[in-house]
């Protein structure tokens, strides 16, 4: 019961390198929970800085039921001007709590773990909304972290892809992630300097940039049939969402925080262009009309965090990679 773990990042990236498909398949089934109402999921606070307008740091509590049956947090920081310094843009703790007694019982570095679970269901929206795993062209607009995630997680899904097509507006990002894709995932690549250019003809556009505000506003700038991974959230702009097929991963939560969706709402003052969640999708309870483009705006449950910090957790402690702090609780016993 007192027994105390941390999990570094190092570790958490091992674990989650040597188990893509099992953490699809943990989302997947979290997803499915999710929608069953075997979890709780509050809102996500941010904390935000009135000198530092594009930084936060988020919170994410929430409570996994099931077979998991944890509480736990996610505390995850977005600070856009490190990627200057050459640094990662985000940093995260996750905290997880024994539901029984609610003490704590681990503390894992949760930058890739955060990164794991949004490719983890980016790739799954992709695999769902395609109905397979093959794309003629993949267009991957911001070549970040999560970016290089969801490729990883494309290759581990044995997803066959004929050509990946990479945009940033920092050309020497969009060459060092095709470059990665094309060394260590074995993808034909190509980079394209103008992101109109690096999107028609996709089969699957993923959207995995740093936008605080949509830039991607042009109407038909996505053709019927696409699938776009809004991962980002905000790069697309409301009439782009207002013509578009919707599925989102709860409508409460991403309809929040000036995403593409809730500006969509703003401008229209309903929700009836949402179609429904991922979970109803794969549940069959919807169906997506593939005459419109498809967009998929995953605002991120902490409740997958939860699935795949669980996940590193076990196979950690498995494989005696996980670092026990002896003597963490000061007191015990009440008397």
């Amino acid at each position: 019961m007192f027994d105390f773990h941390v999990i570094g990042g190092e570790t958490a990236r091992r674990v989650i390198g040597r188990t893509r498909p099992q953490i699809v398949e943990e989302v997947r089934r979290t997803y499915l929970a999710h929608d069953r109402g075997d979890t709780v999921n509050p809102n996500s606070y941010f904390l935000r800085f009135p000198d530092k307008p594009d930084s936060r740091i988020i919170a994410l509590p929430a409570y996994l039921g099931g077979e998991h049956s944890v509480a736990g947090i996610k505390w995850i920081a977005s600070f856009p001007a490190n990627i200057e310094e050459g640094i990662p843009r985000a940093s995260a703790a996750l905290l997880l709590n024994d539901y029984r007694t609610g003490y704590p019982f681990a503390c894992l570095e949760a930058s890739q773990i955060s990164a794991a679970r949004t490719a983890a269901s980016a790739v799954l929206a992709a695999r769902t909304l395609t109905g397979g795993r093959h794309a003629r062209r993949l267009a991957v607009v911001g070549a970040g972290i999560i970016a290089r995630n969801i490729l990883e997680f494309f290759a581990a899904e044995n997803w066959t892809v004929d050509v990946c097509a990479v945009h940033d507006r920092e050309p020497k990002y969009a060459e060092a992630l095709a470059a990665f894709a094309a060394d260590e995932l074995g993808l034909r690549t190509e980079t394209a300097d103008d992101l109109e250019a690096a999107v028609a003809d996709a089969d699957v556009v993923v959207l995995a940039t740093t936008a605080a505000a949509p830039y991607i506003t042009r109407p038909g700038t996505f053709a019927p049939g696409q699938v776009v991974l809004n991962v980002s959230l905000r790069d697309v702009g409301p009439d782009i969402v207002l013509e578009s097929c919707n599925v989102v991963d709860d409508v409460d939560h991403c309809l929040t925080a000036s995403t593409s969706p809730h500006l969509a709402e703003q401008q229209c003052g309903n929700r009836d262009f949402v179609t429904g969640t991922l979970a109803q999708v794969m549940d069959g309870q919807v169906e997506v009309d593939a005459g419109r483009p498809v967009i998929f705006s995953p605002f991120g449950l902490g409740v997958l965090d939860l699935a795949v910090g669980m996940h590193v957790h076990r196979a950690a402690l498995e494989a005696g990679e996980a670092v026990s702090v002896d003597g963490f609780f000061g007191e015990t016993r009440r008397w």
